[in-house]
């Protein structure tokens, strides 16, 4: 087996893009991410891939592994054709564990292949692991009819800094656990309503929901970020605005749309079946400790 590592993103694309691809909904980070690389317009905060890692495990037919990491995030990993290959994931924790300038503080991944990984790079390094999070994802070609249109979607404009904000930490504190503070720089928070802006369910004029389609692919598109605040909580709002936006997903050519969810959600999980989801994948985020 033969461990490579990217410095040059558009080899790391030309080598991992056809092989991602092969499970596109599934592969819906490590594809958005290097085409974010390519395309080097957005360089915004972890988007910058002079800092990524990029790396791929291959014998002489084919990669059996791809991995791609966007410091601080964790490791994202793809075994071919979803069969994994334990030499291969060997040579992997083993070239990683050797590369002492290389600190990966977790993995998400396809849920065997990411305790595999976990369970031998712990090992190897001397680390603890826990589960942060265990994930399905979902995909959609078609909405529900049934789902009650509440409310209107619109883009993001500049006086929705006034609340963005608060939303964007209160969504990272539920995902997440993140301490919710907001920060007094506005400028990171201005990158959802102007950069990659956000979609905000209004009721009655009033704002009461956010999502966006944050990666898009050849045939896919993700859809994320989707906050209501507590208050709003119960009414519908996220059902609608989830199946507006995902039907702007479908109007602009997508065969179907993604997104991930918390299995520790059941709320959440409902909500997007109800709207036409169904589950292809589940996954695991899991964290690294001394």
């Amino acid at each position: 087996m033969k461990f490579k590592l990217y410095k040059d993103v558009k080899e790391f694309y030309k080598d991992t893009y056809d092989v991602l691809l092969k499970h596109e909904a599934q592969n819906i980070i490590p594809l958005g991410n290097i085409i974010i690389g390519v395309k080097g317009e957005d360089k915004t905060d972890w988007r910058d891939p002079a800092n990524w890692l990029m790396a791929t495990v291959s014998d002489a037919t084919h990669i059996h592994i791809t991995a791609i990491m966007t410091p601080p995030h964790s490791i994202t990993l793809y075994a071919t054709d979803n069969k994994i290959n334990d030499e291969a994931l060997e040579c992997l924790v083993n070239s990683l564990a050797d590369s002492l300038d290389i600190h990966i503080p977790g993995v998400i991944s396809e849920k065997s292949l990411a305790s595999k990984f976990a369970e031998k790079y712990t090992a190897k390094n001397g680390l603890k692991s826990e589960l942060y999070q265990s994930q399905r994802i979902y995909e959609l070609a078609s909405i529900n009819s049934e789902i009650a249109d509440i409310g209107d979607l619109r883009l993001a404009k500049e006086s929705d800094i006034a609340f963005v904000p608060y939303w964007s930490e209160s969504f990272n504190g539920d995902c997440f656990d993140n301490p919710i503070v907001v920060r007094s720089d506005l400028e990171s928070y201005r990158y959802h309503i102007v950069q990659s802006p956000v979609h905000i369910l209004e009721d009655n004029g009033v704002p009461v929901c956010m999502a966006k389609i944050n990666r898009e692919l050849v045939n896919v598109c993700c859809i994320g970020y989707v906050y209501t605040p507590p208050y709003f909580r119960g009414k519908g709002y996220a059902s609608s605005c989830v199946a507006k936006l995902s039907q702007i997903g479908l109007e602009r050519g997508f065969k179907k749309c993604v997104l991930y969810t918390d299995l520790a959600n059941p709320t959440s999980n409902s909500i997007y079946q109800k709207i036409g989801y169904v589950p292809i994948c589940d996954s695991l985020a899991i964290r690294f400790t001394p």
